[in-house]
């Protein structure tokens, strides 16, 4: 029978809030919020973190052997400012919008959750307490409450901005967000590998493509508005 360690329990939970608060992964939570239901976004948060942390916890040092940390966490670093264009999406019909919002909503924020969490310091953190005090269960149990209460407090000031602010507001700031921690992310692991000469040109290139991305994004968003707005004129006059 495994034995359950309140220390390490205690010292996982602890740990793990305070690294996940003001992380990228609670501000994905976040911005998830602001555009699907909040309980389906905490459920997919809870799948996702369970998924993350047991591999963590029994394998994750092994699989960082396998694949290097630095791929992990640069893998990780891109798909954020994949997040960020995705996050600029025009908005669906209702008819789209219902389908989303079914298991297509827990499945992108599964999805997005999982791999974001991939080499992020509250992984990290993790493996750390599992190899220190020798408990995966209690390590296991405490981090993923911990995660759990920190992207809570996410998902409700996600909630909350979702009231208050438009949502063209928030589209543009969580997309802003997603691009930064995606380019301090792949500033973080390039320099030691490819040398800060060449790090300085990577960034440049996805910064001008990020750019060029959002503006066409933005474009084809502002177009099809303009052609449903003439359609819905042309239905009401006919």
């Amino acid at each position: 029978m495994l034995d359950f360690s309140v220390d390490a329990f205690v010292a996982s939970l602890v740990l793990i809030v305070l690294a996940e608060m003001g992380d990228k992964t609670q501000f994905l939570a976040m911005s998830f919020a602001t555009r699907f239901n909040a309980f389906k976004v905490l459920f997919a948060v809870f799948l996702a973190t369970i998924a993350s942390f047991a591999i963590t916890v029994t394998v994750g040092q092994l699989l960082t052997t396998i694949i290097p940390l630095y791929v992990i966490s640069l893998s990780a670093s891109l798909s954020f400012i994949g997040f960020g264009l995705w996050t600029l999406r025009g908005e669906k019909s209702k008819t789209e919008e219902t389908k989303v919002s079914g298991f297509g909503a827990v499945g992108t924020v599964f999805i997005a959750f999982f791999v974001a969490e991939f080499g992020d310091k509250t992984q990290l953190a993790t493996i750390s307490l599992a190899a220190q005090y020798q408990n995966a269960v209690s390590v296991f149990i405490g981090a993923t409450i911990g995660m759990l209460v920190a992207d809570g407090i996410g998902i409700v000031v996600g909630v909350v901005l979702g009231k208050h602010i438009p949502q063209r507001t928030i589209k543009w700031v969580s997309a802003t967000i997603f691009l930064i921690f995606g380019l301090v992310g792949v500033y973080e692991v390039l320099p030691s590998k490819i040398g800060s000469a060449y790090t300085a040109l990577t960034l440049t290139l996805l910064i001008v493509f990020s750019i060029l991305a959002f503006i066409f994004v933005t474009r084809k968003q502002r177009s099809n508005e303009k052609f449903n707005s003439e359609r819905s004129i042309q239905s009401k006059s006919a």
